[in-house]
C-alpha cells in the first residue's frame, strides 16, 4: 500500500489535473463575454454562461484550498487529515465541474441546433461526466471497501512504529507541487487577460471597467511572479540544495501569491458580470462575495482549523 507521503503527493497531482482545465474554462468565460457573438445569444444562454463561470470559480477556490490547508494547518507536514481534506475537495469539485461542462455544451450546441437539441446535449454530457466521476466509483467502491480497510489498518500500525515527521525532501517536493497546482492556471488566465485588451468588446467597456481589468491583470501578474520565485530562489540562493530554509521561503511565496490572486479573479468577474447584467451594484456585490469565498476558504477556514488542531499547533 502507498505510504502517506505518496498518497498526499498523488492527491496534489490529481488536483493539478483539474486545476488547469478549470482555469482555462474561466479564462474562456471571461473572454466570451466580450466577443460579438455573446450578445447574439439568448438571454437565458447568457445567464447560464455566467452561472457556469460562477461554478468554475467555486471549483478553482476549492482546488487551491488544498495548498493553503497544507501550508497553514499542517505547516507542510503530511497527515491523514490533510489527505482526507484533499479527497473531500476532489469529491465536491467534480459536481460543479460537470454541471458547468453541461451548460457549455448546451450553449454551444443550442446555438447551432436549437434549444431542445442543445438541452439534450448538455444534459447528456453532464450525466456522462457524473457517471464516470461519481457513478462508476459508487458501483465499484463496495467491492474494494474491505480490501482498502485492511490496507489502511496495516498502514496505521506501520505509522505508529515509524517516525511521524515528513522528510525534508518530501516537504519541498510537495510545496513545489502545490505551486504547480496554481501556476499553470494563473498563467493561462494572465494570457487571456492580455488578449482581452485587444478585443473590440474591451473598447466598448466603461472606463471604470477597463481600469478594473488592468488592476486585475497586474495582480494576476504579481501572483505569477510570486509563484515562479521559489524556482529562482532554489537555483540561485540555495544552489539546488534541499534545506529547511528553502521550504519555509517556498511556503511564504506560495501563500503570498494567494493574496493578490483572488482580487485579480474577482476583478474580472466584476467586469464580465457588469457587462452582462448591466448592473454595477449586482456585479460589485457578486465580486465581493466571490472574494470573501476565496479568502474565507484559503485563509479564514485554515487558520480556524489550525487553532483547533492540537497536532498542528505543535508542528514547528
Amino acid at each position: 500500500m502507498a505510504k502517506l507521503k505518496d498518497k498526499v503527493k498523488t492527491a496534489l497531482d490529481e488536483t493539478r489535473m483539474l486545476m488547469l482545465g478549470s482555469q482555462i474554462l474561466i479564462g474562456l468565460e471571461y473572454r466570451s463575454a466580450l466577443e460579438p457573438g455573446f450578445e447574439k445569444l439568448p438571454a437565458a444562454s447568457q445567464c447560464l454562461k455566467m452561472a457556469a463561470l460562477v461554478l468554475m470559480l467555486l471549483v478553482t477556490g476549492l482546488l487551491i484550498s488544498a495548498g493553503s490547508y497544507h501550508r497553514i494547518v499542517e505547516k507542510g507536514e503530511d497527515s491523514n487529515e490533510l489527505h482526507d481534506f484533499v479527497t473531500r475537495v476532489m469529491d465536491v469539485t467534480l459536481l460543479p465541474f460537470s454541471i458547468a461542462l453541461g451548460i457549455e455544451f448546451y450553449v454551444a450546441t443550442g446555438k447551432l441546433t436549437g434549444s431542445t437539441v442543445g438541452a439534450l446535449a448538455g444534459i447528456s454530457f453532464a450525466l456522462l461526466a457524473l457517471f464516470f466521476w461519481y457513478g462508476l466509483e459508487i458501483i465499484c467502491k463496495p467491492a474494494r471497501a474491505a480490501a482498502i480497510r485492511k490496507e489502511q489498518n496495516m498502514e496505521r500500525k506501520e505509522a505508529l512504529q515509524a517516525k511521524s515527521e515528513t522528510e525534508l525532501r518530501d516537504k519541498i517536493d510537495q510545496v513545489l507541487t502545490e505551486a504547480r497546482v496554481v501556476l499553470p492556471g494563473a498563467q493561462a488566465l494572465l494570457g487571456f487577460q492580455f488578449a482581452t485588451m485587444l478585443m473590440d468588446g474591451f473598447d466598448k467597456l466603461p472606463l471604470s471597467s477597463k481600469q478594473a481589468h488592468v488592476i486585475s491583470l497586474a495582480l494576476m501578474a504579481l501572483s505569477v511572479i510570486l509563484l515562479m520565485a521559489p524556482a529562482a530562489y532554489h537555483r540561485i540562493v540555495e544552489q539546488g540544495e534541499e534545506t529547511e530554509h528553502f521550504h519555509r521561503v517556498a511556503s511564504y511565496f506560495l501563500l503570498a501569491a494567494m493574496v493578490p490572486l483572488p482580487i485579480g479573479i474577482a476583478g474580472d468577474f466584476f467586469v464580465v458580470l457588469r457587462k452582462v447584467s448591466e448592473s454595477t451594484p449586482l456585479a460589485a456585490a457578486s465580486a465581493v462575495l466571490m472574494l470573501l469565498f476565496f479568502y474565507g476558504l484559503w485563509f479564514g477556514y485554515t487558520i480556524y482549523r489550525r487553532s483547533r488542531n492540537p497536532r498542528a499547533a505543535q508542528v514547528s
